[in-house]
């Protein structure tokens, strides 16, 4: 089996280097062919600067690009060349209704569509411990699944097209609640004068924890936000969970809220900043209060 995958970034090039060590013949893609380069000579695989030249011959192409168009335009130009019986795995986070537009479209050439988005992050994409919710029929999953093992500690299919993408919705709707609650947190220890330390040494074991409490209360009490999920990354994300809610009735008050106090933090200047910044904006509200008193 030869997979193409394209999108080799943060998430995608290690992903890319573990199906490599699988013993999967890989090729890559990348819009920006430094990138592109630089993951070559790492894994020691080919890669091309031209789309059209790196699908053709592929048996699965494997995504992880940026959005909606970027997923559409490679789509469409790929199913161009490749053959019926060919599959299609894309990991990009996308509307639902753009993966069921893909997997018809691409159906219609006789070819498979998974939809199978990836929660664990950066550090889950290099050690090969992603999450995989997946969308499509049963029988594509299958074909799909052996390629999701290289890199995934579980993977599940969730329905039919469509699914995957609205499951990673919901992932991401608890991950910014959860996110925005241990920042409110430590902000409200802090107010309080009391030893972040030992109260977080205390909730982390108790109802409270959560991954996101473990990893990151201390990054957060120390103001350091340059790694891990950016911010413009997560508006992404609830920007297509809120638009989905319109569709199909949600009620989502504290997604929308949390999304405000997201771009009060772009406008921060933290855009590239880890998602655990929201804990930023609260401490800069606190200096200010302090400072008119």
């Amino acid at each position: 089996m030869k997979i193409l995958f394209a999108g080799l970034g943060a998430m995608g090039g290690p992903m890319a280097g573990h199906l490599i060590t699988a013993g999967h013949t890989v090729v890559g893609y990348n819009r920006s062919f430094g990138r592109a380069q630089t993951w070559s000579e790492k894994y020691a695989a080919p890669v091309f600067e031209a789309f059209e030249d790196a699908v053709s011959g592929v048996d699965v192409l494997a995504l992880c690009v940026g959005n909606d168009d970027d997923v559409r335009n490679l789509v469409l130009r790929a199913l161009e060349i490749m053959p019926s019986g060919s599959l299609i795995i894309d990991h990009t986070t996308t509307s639902a209704h753009l993966a069921r537009e893909m997997a018809s479209t691409a159906a219609g050439k006789g070819i498979d569509f998974v939809d199978a988005p990836v929660s664990g992050g950066q550090a889950g994409a290099e050690n090969g411990q992603l999450s995989v919710m997946a969308g499509g029929t049963e029988a594509a999953y299958a074909r799909a699944s052996e390629v999701f093992k290289s890199y995934a500690r579980a993977m599940i299919r969730i329905g039919e097209a469509g699914a995957g993408q609205t499951a990673k919705m919901a992932n991401q709707i608890a991950l910014a609640g959860t996110v925005a609650a241990v920042a409110e947190a430590l902000h409200f220890t802090k107010s309080a004068g009391l030893d972040d330390g030992l109260v977080f040494e205390a909730i982390s074991k108790g109802a409270a924890g959560s991954w996101q409490m473990e990893n990151r209360w201390k990054t957060m009490s120390a103001g350091e936000y340059d790694f891990g999920f950016a911010v413009e990354w997560i508006r992404k994300d609830l920007g297509i969970a809120l638009d989905e809610s319109r569709r199909n009735g949600a009620n989502l008050p504290m997604t929308a809220l949390i999304d405000q106090f997201y771009s009060e933090v772009t406008a921060m200047g933290g855009r590239r900043w880890d998602t655990s910044s929201l804990h930023s904006r609260l401490e800069d509200l606190r200096r200010r209060q302090m400072a008119r008193t």
